[in-house]
């Protein structure tokens, strides 16, 4: 995992394991998502990761807090979510919230991962006129 310092200097601001959390986190989706570009917005207080700057873009955030660390999943109310992970009543954001390291490693966590990405490819062939 490359490191950015003006990432790790903003966790920093965090207790330890929130810092943990969201350094596995990130590596977890560095690591599943190929091409994933990472994005610090110090304004919104939060990572962000997807394949351009347009929100359209956008495929999940890591949202630190005092509280403990959030994975927001831009289009999360379309993904499958068979365990009841996704929590939110947005129309079209969901997050997880993450309350211990075991869930980071989880499958389940994984496998939305890979919906989103899934989730992302449909819509860009879609919005291209290719049908699946």
């Amino acid at each position: 995992m490359e490191t950015n310092q003006n990432i790790d200097n903003f966790l920093l601001g965090y207790s330890d394991n929130v810092f943990i959390n969201s350094m596995k986190i990130r590596k977890l989706i560095l690591e599943t998502i190929p091409g994933i570009i990472e994005t610090l917005d110090l304004s919104a207080k939060m990572i962000s990761y997807g394949y351009g700057n347009k929100y359209s873009e956008l495929l999940c955030v890591i949202i630190p807090s005092k509280k403990g660390v959030k994975i927001g999943f831009n289009n999360g109310a379309q993904l499958p979510d068979p365990k009841g992970m996704l929590k939110g009543s947005g129309k079209i954001s969901r997050y997880i919230e993450i309350k211990s390291q075991e869930e980071i490693y989880s499958p389940e966590l994984l496998e939305i991962l890979v919906y989103s990405i899934d989730y992302y490819e449909k819509r860009k062939q879609e919005k291209n006129g290719v049908k699946k």
